[in-house]
């Protein structure tokens, strides 16, 4: 049988691919120059300064990454479920993600190592928060994964074999939107600096908030939820 991802489904899971992007983008454009919505070259950072035995670059890449891992641990802690499903306190997580890029931008305007841990620990947040509907995968804050399915699915489909297609398509929805929110975060940051930040700031706030209302109001509170 075909699986099929309802319309929200979609349309969340791509405007948080962009919203990671733009992050992303402002981290390597910013005073430091690192990613911010994964951890695969932080946590190269923190090996690279182990093994310099540099004290204050080892606590800066450990702060990062344990940013990032306090905010999924809250994301978890909040939804309370692994698969994606409307109703849940999603809008909640989004506010918190909201109000971290909020206070992050002004410190990362300002050259301060905190405004990289709250915008880390508003990705973690995002990226723990929708973690599967109907067997395909939402990982919006990063694309390794992303990019190795659409291999292993081009791979299978060139041998004639059966492949997820709802997968690929999900693939090619983070994929592009992250891309994009790239894109536009580096047009921001050369027009306002760390200020465009404020701009998925913003989103998740007012998507957030809507949700919420949303859910009280037409859905109830799940149980569990």
């Amino acid at each position: 049988m075909l699986r099929q991802l309802p319309r929200w489904a979609w349309v969340g899971g791509g405007l948080l691919a962009l919203i990671a992007g733009c992050i992303n983008a402002v981290g390597y454009l910013c005073f430091r120059h690192q990613p911010i919505t994964h951890l695969t070259g932080t946590s190269t950072e923190l090996g690279l300064a182990l093994a310099r035995l540099d004290a204050g670059e080892i606590l800066h890449w450990a702060m990062a990454i344990l940013s990032f891992l306090i905010g999924a641990v809250a994301s978890g802690f909040i939804v309370q479920q692994r698969t994606l499903q409307l109703g849940r306190r999603y809008g909640v997580v989004l506010m918190i993600e909201s109000l971290l890029l909020f206070a992050a931008t002004p410190l990362i305007h300002e050259g301060r190592d905190l405004g990289l841990y709250l915008a880390s620990g508003a990705c973690g947040l995002q990226n723990a928060m929708v973690s599967t509907y109907s067997g395909a995968t939402f990982r919006t804050t990063h694309l390794s994964g992303i990019f190795t399915d659409l291999g292993i699915y081009l791979g299978q489909r060139l041998r004639g074999l059966e492949v997820d297609w709802l997968r690929i398509h999900v693939c090619l929805l983070v994929a592009s939107h992250f891309i994009v929110g790239a894109t536009l975060g580096a047009l921001g940051f050369m027009a306002f600096q760390e200020h465009v930040l404020y701009v998925p700031a913003a989103i998740t706030g007012v998507v957030g908030l809507g949700y919420t209302i949303y859910r009280h109001l037409y859905l109830g509170s799940p149980s569990g939820g």
